[in-house]
């Protein structure tokens, strides 16, 4: 096949983007594919021959990255999302792989603007896409459709600083970023002083925060492929909590999978990734995170979309266990994201 792995962006993610599209388009030039690194917002070559047989991954990653001071400046003088001839290259291959990570990539638009494009993509579509990036929609939909969650609420910049008794709420708590990814923007407050610190910093990044209760515990996620739950991947950062810094250096954090839980607990996690992946309107592949107290109680904090496919990521894990390796999961995604063209 002939694909695209569109990566880069401008979220706060971009890095790590990329990081990800390099290891996904080796992975599948190692099957045979005739894939090639595209940043989606800056230009693409056109000239020559768009899938070549010959193709140095590795180059083009650096010459992405290098187009990193470059952000900023770039977004203010320009309206369009997508880089010169991104589109165009994007039309020629049979399908895009999405490497893209945080704003843009996972809320929805991109998918969006393929759909009316006809652009085949990988993962979930538009409007899934949308609402598992709003994490206080994805809340509303959890407690609707019977998935347990973090009690919480939002609470926008203009409604301003607020103390915890304002909302009838007790510290510890998390206060995130609305629309964040890859815990960018995201606080845990013991203190009113450290709360009102945590809503300052992340209203820097959006205009609207979710406020929830802090659940002391364990942390795991799952992978849903194809709406079947991956086997169960316990997270214990070394220091602090599953943050930016922990889930992409490596050896910051121990991860155990097949999580060490029992059987009952173990077949109740995948449940509810597959109950939280079917209320969102999930098709294709998604990730979603859990914490469990020392009860068993367990909550679904977020869904994720386009998951991180970096040497670190949570899903390639998972995949192992059950005897996939990354080239073959990489390829999995594309089948089973092909499904809802096929339809």
């Amino acid at each position: 096949m002939n694909i695209v792995v569109l990566a880069g962006g401008c979220s706060t993610e971009r890095e790590v983007s990329i990081v990800s599209g390099l290891n996904v388009c080796k992975a599948l030039r190692s099957r045979g594919h005739r894939a090639i690194l595209t940043d989606v917002f800056f230009e693409a070559d056109i000239n020559g021959e768009l899938f070549p047989e010959e193709y140095d991954a590795d180059a083009q990653a650096a010459h992405i990255s290098a187009q990193n001071g470059r952000v900023e400046e770039t977004k203010k003088n320009r309206r369009e999302f997508f880089g010169e001839n991104v589109l165009t290259l994007c039309r020629a291959a049979d399908i895009v792989f999405l490497a893209l990570h945080g704003e843009n990539g996972e809320n929805g638009k991109v998918q969006a603007a393929f759909d009316l494009l006809g652009i085949r993509y990988t993962g979930t579509g538009y409007l899934s896409s949308a609402i598992a990036m709003d994490k206080g929609l994805t809340k509303t939909l959890f407690l609707a459709g019977g998935v347990p969650t973090p009690k919480g609420l939002t609470r926008t910049k203009a409604e301003g600083i607020c103390t915890p008794e304002e909302l009838s709420m007790s510290l510890p708590l998390v206060v995130k970023t609305c629309c964040g990814g890859s815990s960018v923007g995201v606080y845990i407050a013991n203190t009113e002083e450290e709360f009102k610190a945590a809503m300052e910093q992340a209203f820097t990044y959006e205009d609207e925060v979710v406020i929830e209760e802090y659940i002391k515990g364990r942390e795991f996620s799952v992978a849903v492929v194809d709406q079947k739950a991956y086997p169960v991947i316990e997270i214990a950062p070394l220091q602090g909590f599953y943050d930016y810094k922990n889930k992409y250096q490596p050896g910051a954090t121990v991860e155990t999978c097949p999580a060490e839980l029992s059987e009952e607990l173990t077949r109740k996690m995948q449940h509810y990734a597959e109950l939280g992946a079917k209320v969102l309107f999930m098709e294709g592949y998604c990730r979603l995170d859990f914490m469990m107290r020392e009860d068993g109680s367990m909550f679904c904090l977020e869904a994720n979309t386009l998951p991180g496919m970096t040497p670190t990521s949570l899903i390639p894990q998972e995949a192992k266990v059950l005897g996939i390796d990354y080239p073959e999961l990489c390829e999995k995604l594309i089948e089973v994201s092909m499904k809802k063209y096929n339809n």
